[in-house]
């Protein structure tokens, strides 16, 4: 496997165990120094916060992930990943097609960074929206 090949697994098998969610298993797959940030500037700690965060917000949530893309930045690769969220709010109302994009940075085996953007905060916001 070459750089980007070992990039995009290491974030592939991230993601499948955050989830499940398994914020153990995830965690492996991330520094213990990780820079998280999702949509609004929040900042978690690691893949325990973001199970946490994920719970408060969703009562599950799971990806369907249409595209890996990956970048080579010299001593670190980007990996971007896209697709849409499927799941239930916490009252109990269905969704699907929420837009995400997820981008790491794994560097020497390990994802140092991660930055999540979604459309969960306008469909909460405006619950229509997710109607069309």
């Amino acid at each position: 496997m070459n750089k980007l090949e070992t990039a995009e697994k290491i974030v592939s098998d991230f993601l499948d165990a955050s989830m499940k969610p398994d914020p153990v298993l995830a965690a492996t797959f991330m520094s213990d120094d990780v820079k998280i940030t999702f949509t609004g500037k929040r900042k978690m700690a690691n893949a325990q916060a973001i199970t946490s965060f994920n719970s408060s917000r969703y009562k599950w949530v799971k990806k369907s992930i249409e595209s890996y893309h990956c970048v080579d930045i010299g001593d670190a690769v980007v990996v971007y990943s896209n697709g849409t969220l499927y799941g239930e709010w916490p009252d109990g109302r269905s969704f699907s097609g929420n837009r995400y994009l997820d981008r790491f940075e794994v560097k020497d085996g390990i994802i140092v960074r991660m930055d999540v953007w979604n459309d969960s905060a306008e469909w909460i916001l405006e619950p229509s929206i997710n109607q069309a």
